[in-house]
């Protein structure tokens, strides 16, 4: 939100009193006088006027996971353990999963508080490719790599893939680089072949990549230069 409008939305201020806070640099975002009324406040943000603390803003936190099979991507279930069993920490209920994974699907997961980061790294219209190492069933063959290159048609959505990149490593083995995350789209690709995947596991998103020393199960907090990089 725009600094001048949370000033405004407050009862203690109008429309004039908050040019005027700003034009004399009274204001403070995270500790930074603003005067720039298009200066972006965030539920993160700690706001002051004069000493006076408008919002206390809290801290924004970033997980990296590495998702075993058989763990549910939600924040819970029922019958199974989700990703957020696995995680000992505070507050759990303020986290949300940044692109989910499968019930069998392993790799990288990354879980915030921070629902603009997490919509940089996910949407399509960033592009920030999420790659995939793939096991599959039947032997791959080099048309699937045009095909994936020009879009796989989806009939139940009516929709064509946007363009992946596939690396071939064996006759049964590939890695995948896709922008979406549509429902179970890299099973579904091969589908395309009648070839059935039997090994699937994300080894980046964006420009985060599967910490090699987290075992399956395991997280850590993402340190500040990988935050940045998103």
């Amino acid at each position: 939100m725009r600094v001048d409008r949370f000033l405004s939305n407050l009862p203690q201020f109008n429309r004039q009193q908050v040019r005027l806070l700003l034009a004399e640099r009274r204001v403070t975002v995270d500790g930074v006088a603003v005067s720039d009324p298009h200066h972006d406040v965030r539920e993160f943000s700690l706001v002051c006027v004069d000493d006076a603390v408008l919002q206390a803003g809290k801290p924004a936190r970033y997980f990296m996971l590495h998702k075993p099979q058989g763990c549910v991507s939600a924040t819970s279930d029922p019958q199974h353990p989700t990703v957020l069993d696995l995680l000992d920490e505070p507050d759990k209920v303020e986290l949300h999963i940044a692109g989910r994974l499968d019930f069998n699907t392993t790799g990288l997961m990354l879980i915030t508080n921070d629902g603009q980061w997490s919509r940089r790294l996910t949407q399509p219209q960033t592009k920030l490719p999420k790659v995939y190492y793939v096991q599959t069933e039947q032997d791959i063959g080099p048309e699937y790599a045009a095909m994936f290159a020009k879009g796989v048609y989806f009939a139940f959505e009516d929709l064509t893939t946007q363009p992946a990149e596939l690396e071939l490593l064996s006759s049964r083995t590939a890695r995948l680089s896709i922008i979406e995350g549509r429902y179970h789209q890299v099973k579904r690709m091969f589908g395309y072949f009648d070839n059935k995947v039997i090994g699937l596991h994300r080894e980046r998103m964006g420009p985060l990549v599967l910490d090699a020393a987290l075992a399956p199960g395991q997280y850590r907090p993402l340190t500040d230069e990988e935050i940045r990089q998103v």
